[in-house]
């Protein structure tokens, strides 16, 4: 006579509760292991963010200790530029190709030991050197982190709330670097502005080999050498062009040229692209409504986000008299706005429906910002004038910015990740870099028809420089228009696909 099987309990070797507890128990542990991914990622984000902005308060203190002059002080941030910018398209397709936990941790490597040479520099030569070698390992790092991102959370409500964390820091970071590199300044050195990367990156370093699983290289993907060549020249050669304009003029025969054969570049690489079976950018990957969309707006949002930041550090410090540290200070409600878009609407909206209102939305939020910060004067309160105006601004950046990153990564095969993540940190260098170019070229114009048409004294030369900065504003809201306009024309209404699981897992090797 047989008896039945003993009830199967919780210490029970082979029992269907044990299985399924522990099926439980890895499940909470993936759950965790992913957001621990997020952070991780997200330091390696704030590293790259932060270098935008944070050698530009230390720039002053670095050229009075190693003794070069005004005409070279523009390349300590344009080498960055030229290196991040130009080579960001080649950096995301080596994270395709070679595994982009692997580049990720190479990127991270390499930032920190040119941030440390960089601190350490004794002249102009290694500063310069220094700073072209950070952004090649942030080309390198940078899509690496976002396309990391896109495959590790493909729930879309995680997904959401990885994006709007990830956006705020790609959105805010560039504030907190003002924040950071006026304390650094202030109460250490300058040189602590470029040393502050190396605990970062050792940080999240240790976070990606502890909790980044490894990816193994994407499968039938190879280099495109003269897809390379045409991409990295034409995106180089942009950058370089929209620096030289900003010290030699637009007029400048230099800088007409280069621009010209940028874009013949430019156009070359993309008849290449359609021609060559292994292209370094598929066009399938921008000619989606949705991620070209959000290439768009985040392009064009960077254009006018940068003049807040650049011309509101000279209102600050020049005409109101603040220290870096107190103008660092002056943009928290900036970040507080992004924050709270980034986190707390973005998430929630985002997946029901879609990402044409809220981009939309934002843009306009960055017109209504922009407006008030041109009513600025010189005598105008911080408190009634400029703190409404960034907060508004903030909130406006952090639906464009998560939104946004989570777009233009959304349903891309899983070989195209790098190269798709690759194209937002493009879009936001050269609409950075053109956006500074373009409006200092306006506001130095106004600065100087007012100083014209006004007899010379202190308080004319503090007025004609606030008439520059608020025509910067107010060209840069026409830039966040014309932002709205397309995003409403360009992007489809409905939520974003769902990733597919199956594809979206990194799996180990």
């Amino acid at each position: 006579m047989s008896h039945p099987a003993p009830p199967s309990t919780p210490g029970s070797p082979a029992g269907p509760e044990t299985a399924a507890g522990r099926a439980a128990r890895e499940q909470e542990h993936d759950h965790g292991r992913r957001w621990w991914t997020l952070a991780t990622l997200g330091l390696a984000q704030l590293m790259v963010v932060l270098d935008a902005t944070i050698v530009n308060i230390a720039l002053p203190s670095a050229q009075a200790d190693l003794g070069f002059d005004n005409a070279d002080r523009q390349w300590v941030v344009t080498a960055y530029a030229l290196a991040f910018g130009g080579l960001l398209l080649l950096g995301g397709r080596l994270a395709d190709m070679f595994g982009r936990r692997r580049t990720l941790l190479i990127g991270l490597a390499g930032f920190a030991l040119a941030s440390a040479l960089g601190g350490a520099a004794t002249g102009f030569g290694t500063l310069v050197a220094a700073r072209a070698l950070q952004g090649v390992f942030g080309a390198l790092l940078a899509p690496s982190a976002l396309s990391l991102l896109t495959i590790t959370f493909s729930d879309p409500k995680e997904r959401g709330k990885a994006f709007g964390i990830f956006g705020a820091i790609a959105g805010a970071g560039a504030a907190i670097g003002l924040l950071l590199g006026g304390v650094l300044t202030e109460y250490l050195s300058w040189r602590w502005c470029l040393y502050v990367n190396v605990p970062i990156a050792l940080v999240a370093g240790l976070g990606a080999l502890r909790f980044v699983r490894p990816v193994p290289p994407a499968g039938n993907v190879h280099l495109d050498i003269p897809g390379v060549v045409t991409a990295v020249l034409g995106l180089g050669g942009l950058v370089y062009a929209f620096a030289r304009a900003e010290t030699d003029g637009w007029a400048d025969p230099t800088t007409l040229v280069l621009i010209a054969v940028s874009v013949v570049l430019l156009v070359a690489f993309v008849l290449l692209q359609r021609r060559v079976a292994h292209p370094l950018l598929p066009l399938r990957v921008v000619l989606d409504r949705r991620r070209g969309g959000a290439y768009l707006a985040i392009a064009l949002a960077a254009i006018g986000m940068f003049a807040v930041f650049l011309f509101l550090t000279y209102y600050f410090q020049q005409t109101k008299g603040y220290s870096p540290l107190r103008s660092g200070v002056a943009f928290l409600p900036f970040v507080a706005g992004i924050i709270t878009s980034s986190t707390v609407i973005v998430p929630r909206l985002l997946p029901r429906i879609g990402p044409r209102f809220l981009i939309t939305t934002g843009q306009l939020l960055g017109v209504a910002g922009l407006l008030y910060l041109w009513r600025l004067e010189s005598d105008s309160g911080y408190a009634a004038h400029v703190l409404p105006a960034l907060f508004v601004m903030g909130l406006g950046m952090g639906l464009i910015f998560a939104s946004c990153f989570n777009t233009a990564t959304s349903g891309t095969q899983p070989s195209d990740a790098g190269v798709a993540s690759a194209l937002v940190n493009t879009g936001q260098q050269v609409g950075g870099a053109l956006g500074t170019a373009l409006l200092n070229t306006i506001a130095t114009t106004a600065t100087t028809a007012y100083l014209a048409s006004h007899a010379q004294s202190p308080s004319v030369v503090a007025e004609a420089a606030v008439a520059g900065e608020t025509r910067a504003f107010l060209v840069s809201a026409g830039v966040f228009a014309l932002g709205a306009l397309v995003s409403l024309v360009v992007l489809p209404n409905g939520p974003n696909p769902v990733p597919q699981r199956g594809a979206q897992v990194p799996a180990g090797h």
